[in-house]
């Protein structure tokens, strides 16, 4: 059931959005070559505590920390470890959130440190202009599927796929609620976005093939080709004519255990076959 916020929830949001949005600026301004992933992952457990927060995804189905810190190939959900170290030309992308005021903030952004390849480069800020993409025309009414049409086509058009199995979310008082939030999709299509509804757009984008694996961990989600990805990802709330993102505070111009990506549940994959795009280079097996 999707949640419309009250006036007063969502401005009981914008507090763990805040620091959300902070303790990313604190670890892009952190991340370093030789650090290991566990390292910034402590950075994010005490900026967040600190603030007077939980870490969201902590304990989250029994995951183990309070980011989810993925290198390179990997898509979504890595565990920060002390083995994983970050070099040059290597892609971060760090998703994380926080828990205040009985509400969760929730949001992702892709680093690199160094000298990167253009065309790492390239992928990460065709990423972010994706989300943005997302969001330039959204408002109360705008359907559902224009979400996903749009960072479909900027992803496609720069020669990069998007990631199908994991989509963004409901976000609220559970770091997981409806609706799913594709990113991609046919114009026009789907349920009508309502002022009042907070959503975390999250674009996951390969430079390679779309295709995913499931690591042994029970958690990661790398590429099945190894190839890089990306990730980029705010929380927004719908308004009677636009889309705010929390983390800036200010108006636009199931496989295991339960990922932070949100999975795509069964009741919506005739939806999702529908949307798929036909084309034999991107056709893959289903996501369930």
């Amino acid at each position: 059931m999707i949640k419309i916020k009250t006036a007063e929830e969502i401005e009981l949001m914008r507090e763990p959005c805040r620091i959300t949005r902070d303790v990313l600026d604190l670890l892009g301004k952190s991340v370093k070559e030789g650090m290991t992933t566990a390292a910034l992952d402590k950075i994010a457990f005490a900026f967040i505590k600190d603030c007077g927060a939980e870490p969201a995804f902590l304990g989250y189905y029994g995951y183990p920390a309070s980011t989810c810190i993925s290198l390179d190939d990997m898509v979504v959900h890595g565990i920060p470890n002390e083995k994983s170290v970050i070099a040059p030309d290597m892609i971060i992308s760090v998703d994380v959130g926080a828990v205040k005021n009985g509400f969760v903030g929730d949001a992702a952004r892709s680093f690199y440190v160094g000298e990167i390849s253009p065309e790492k480069k390239k992928l990460i800020d065709v990423t972010r202009e994706c989300f943005f993409e997302a969001v330039k025309d959204l408002r109360d009414g705008t359907p559902l599927g224009d979400i996903g049409y749009n960072v479909q086509k900027h992803a496609e058009e720069n020669g990069f796929s998007v990631v199908r199995e994991m989509v963004g979310h409901g976000v609220g008082r559970e770091m997981h609620e409806d609706p799913s939030v594709p990113n991609f999709g046919k114009k026009g299509t789907g349920i009508r976005l309502k002022k009042g509804m907070t959503i975390a757009i999250e674009p996951m984008i390969n430079m390679g093939q779309r295709y995913v694996k499931f690591l042994s961990d029970g958690w990661g989600v790398a590429t099945k080709d190894g190839m890089p990805s990306a990730h980029y990802e705010n929380t927004v709330l719908i308004t009677a004519d636009g889309a705010e993102m929390y983390l800036r505070m200010k108006k636009f111009e199931r496989r295991t255990g339960a990922p932070f990506a949100y999975w795509i549940e069964p009741s919506i994959v005739a939806l999702i076959r529908g949307l798929a795009h036909d084309d034999a280079e991107t056709r893959g097996p289903s996501a369930c």
